[in-house]
């Protein structure tokens, strides 16, 4: 079953495509999600999802092994990514302060979603809200509208049809919140809030 499948996959025109934020932030939202669920060190899951870096054991020991058509099939699922640099540094960077901040992030986001129990919440939605809300807090690099935005985009690909919606209305009121209450603080033109 598994072989013809893979015989009719169509083969990519690309060998690689190069890496954007859009991509980063996508990565960073499979880390933490990653990061829930399974007891993987948070560097093994970084270099496994960001770089398709695969561990099959120690028994693997290239050429003996063949490879299942299972583990060639996610070997070749994915395009791989050139990632420049700052992009690679921009994606760790944002899952440090993700995580230093998730208790008053969280809490932030749970004062939005009051007629929601966190639990219920779907953890696509959740974790990108979380992006979302530190990019808005602590890069003060990146405009408000783009985090938002970003956060939305990447919720219409990997969550419900609804997603979007809904992470866009919780956005904007934190948003209007944090702005009441002066504590985004945006550097570089066209980067202050209005």
């Amino acid at each position: 079953m598994i072989q013809e499948e893979l015989e009719n996959l169509p083969l990519s025109k690309y060998s690689f495509v190069n890496g954007s934020r859009r991509q980063a932030r996508e990565k960073v939202m499979q880390i933490l999600y990653c990061s829930e669920i399974c007891e993987l060190p948070l560097e093994d899951i970084f270099k496994h999802i960001f770089f398709r870096s695969f561990n099959f054991g120690d028994s693997l020991k290239v050429p003996d092994k063949l490879l299942s058509p299972e583990e060639i099939y996610e070997l070749e699922a994915d395009i791989p990514i050139i990632w420049d640099d700052e992009e690679v540094q921009f994606a760790k960077d944002l899952i440090k302060i993700v995580f230093d901040n998730k208790e008053s992030v969280t809490a932030l986001i749970a004062k939005f979603t009051e007629h929601w129990e966190m639990q219920r919440i779907a953890n696509i939605d959740r974790i990108l809200m979380s992006i979302a809300v530190t990019e808005i807090l602590y890069f003060e690099e990146i405009p408000t509208i783009v985090s938002i935005n970003e956060a939305i985009e990447i919720a219409k690909k990997y969550s419900t049809h609804k997603s979007g919606a809904f992470i866009n209305g919780i956005l904007d009121q934190i948003h209007l919140k944090l702005k009441a209450d002066d504590k985004i603080k945006k550097s570089g033109r066209g980067l202050q809030e209005e």
